[in-house]
């Protein structure tokens, strides 16, 4: 018996249970039943049951034994690949390279110590793509070390891609506070991380002018910032192999000290700025005054002070009300707590305070708002009065809104709005510390114990950041971000207040980019890709069981994210080429 289905012109197809018979030399067809009233699925079953198959449900026929998210992986190491990192890491694929770039991923993915990598990515697809899904957290200790053994090697490649001569480089340094007391490298010193009772551990990052990081270098906790200078120099010089080259560093670190040693090489440059006591020394001379700025907000002066050097003087009004402003607020709240201590006085007539007493109160107050400079106090037993220094306000006012950037450049080489530019491009590595140790790649908390782990640790976050710097800028269009802030800066005034774009101010507004997607945050946009999932799953025909991995279809926007990254989304099933008796 079997199922003929005959097609009709005018009308639904003749559905029939038929048997055949030989008679002679002729086939006879012998129609049982008119099954015309059956779905063509339900003649399909028939079919099937006929030809002596077994059929299952179809909730039991496919089963899914596991889902992976896996967009996000997808776009992490697709990016980690395409950026070329993977072979800068070694030419040569290697156990100890695939953990590498396994922790590289998982620090975007995650921010986790090194045994809880081991189990977060075996809740995403990561340890299978990497093929790492039996490693520990001793394997990976090991691949720290491998990691730092090729640290060199690494930056001298990143600076021969994104570096050449007469480019210039940014710097800047930071620290992250410690928790524990093995670590050599954890000595107490100034913490910007504002956490008291802390070590801290230093460390400064090169970036080229756009903000990619290019070397890192880690210091114990109470090195100062300029001592930090003649190894980047001799990184500049030696490893980067850069006889042209100009560094771009702030006030606080390229110190006199440190600019006549930068002098002493020739070919290397500098850009930086004078502190607030150096500009009002020149104000005071009378080579620094306000009708410098009556048509430009921007002059370049000269100064026996600094020979050979060009100074950018800058007036900014908006800095210069907003100083004014805060000032004010600041002298006024400290006013109001001097007023409670000197209310408590008055009131202490049976037990009255020692001016010791008095003077520690008063202490703390001026510490508060850092205003001490600015009152003139009177602290006796049982008596305090103060008063404000009208002369020294007024001196500290003549400095509101105005900045003197400095530099060994001469003009035919980098312009006065140039240099301006340069300076304030120290905003781009200011970014890379906020994101190393904010919730996107979390630097902190460091939980290595040797100096050599928290070397291999603070680098792997800066190589972290460096995919993450390339993912920003292909996805900027979906990001709370300016996508046309690179072109804004090379054109813009460089020392009026930054504006948005148009594009940005609308995306901003509007919470949707023009091809209608939702604008995102890096992290948030993350956590939508991982929906993408890569599921394992088990196929039951019959006798026969096939296994296969099926990935989710990805959506608009995930499709959107790929082609930005210039990602290649995988075909939605893998055939595994096995099958189960």
């Amino acid at each position: 018996m079997y199922i003929d289905i005959v097609p009709n012109r005018s009308s639904p197809p003749a559905i029939l249970l038929r048997e055949s018979r030989r008679e002679g030399n002729s086939i006879r067809k012998i129609t049982l039943a008119n099954l015309s009233h059956l779905s063509l699925q339900q003649a399909e079953a028939i079919r099937s049951i006929l030809k002596g198959e077994q059929l299952v449900p179809a909730a039991g026929a496919l089963v899914i034994e596991r889902t992976l998210p896996h967009g996000h992986v997808e776009a992490v190491l697709g990016t980690l690949r395409g950026i070329g990192l993977e072979r800068m890491l070694a030419s040569q694929p290697s156990r100890q390279r695939d953990l590498v770039v396994a922790m590289i991923v998982e620090q975007i993915l995650h921010q986790d110590s090194k045994l809880a990598d081991t189990r977060n990515w075996h809740a995403t697809s990561l340890a299978g793509e990497l093929g790492v899904e039996d490693a520990d957290e001793n394997e990976l200790y090991e691949a720290l070390d491998w990691l730092l053994a090729r640290k060199k090697r690494i930056e001298k490649k990143l600076a021969a891609r994104h570096l050449s001569e007469g480019d210039c480089v940014l710097y800047d340094v930071t620290s992250s506070s410690y928790e524990g007391c093995s670590c050599p490298l954890a000595r107490w010193g100034h913490s910007r991380d504002k956490k008291k009772g802390l070590p801290v551990i230093v460390y400064g990052t090169l970036t080229d002018r756009e903000g990619r990081p290019l070397g890192v270098d880690v210091y114990p906790g109470n090195t100062g910032d300029p001592k930090t200078i003649p190894d980047q120099v001799l990184k500049l010089r030696e490893e980067f192999g850069l006889n042209r080259v100009v560094l771009v560093g702030d006030r606080g670190m390229l110190t006199q000290t440190q600019i006549e040693y930068v002098s002493q090489h020739p070919g290397l440059g500098w850009i930086s700025a004078l502190r607030s006591g150096s500009i009002r020394r020149l104000i005071e001379q009378g080579q620094v005054e306000v009708s410098l700025f009556d048509t430009r907000n921007l002059a370049e002066i000269r100064s026996p002070d600094y020979p050979g050097e060009r100074l950018i003087a800058c007036y900014n009004p908006f800095l210069a009300e907003e100083r004014k402003r805060n000032r004010r607020e600041l002298l006024e709240a400290t006013e109001g707590l001097l007023r409670k201590i000197k209310g408590e006085v008055s009131r202490r007539t049976k037990k009255p305070l020692s001016k010791a007493q008095i003077g520690l109160k008063v202490g703390k107050v001026l510490h508060t708002y850092k205003m001490g400079k600015h009152f003139e106090l009177s602290i006796g037993d049982n008596a305090l009065d103060w008063e404000q220094r009208e002369e020294r306000i007024r001196r500290e006012e003549q400095l509101d809104g105005i900045y003197i950037v400095r530099t060994s450049e001469l003009e035919e080489s980098i312009s006065a709005e140039d240099t301006v530019r340069h300076y304030k491009s120290l905003s781009l590595v200011e970014r890379v510390y906020r994101t190393v140790k904010g919730l996107d790649l979390l630097i902190r908390p460091i939980r290595h114990r040797t100096e050599d782990r928290v070397r291999a640790h603070i680098f792997l976050c800066m190589l972290a950041y460096y995919v993450q710097w390339h993912m920003r800028k292909s996805l900027s269009s979906l990001l709370f971000e300016d996508e046309e802030l690179e072109s804004l800066r090379a054109g813009r005034d460089p020392v009026a207040k930054a504006e948005p774009s148009a594009a940005a101010k609308r995306k901003k507004a509007t919470r949707c980019t023009a091809d209608g997607f939702p604008v995102h945050s890096f992290r948030t946009l993350l956590n939508d890709l991982g929906t993408r999932c890569k599921n394992r799953c088990r196929l039951i025909a019959g006798r026969q069981e096939a296994a296969f991995t099926q990935y989710t279809e990805p959506t608009a926007l995930q499709c959107k994210v790929f082609e930005l990254l210039g990602i290649r989304v995988p075909s939605r099933v893998k055939n595994e080429n096995h099958q189960i008796a």
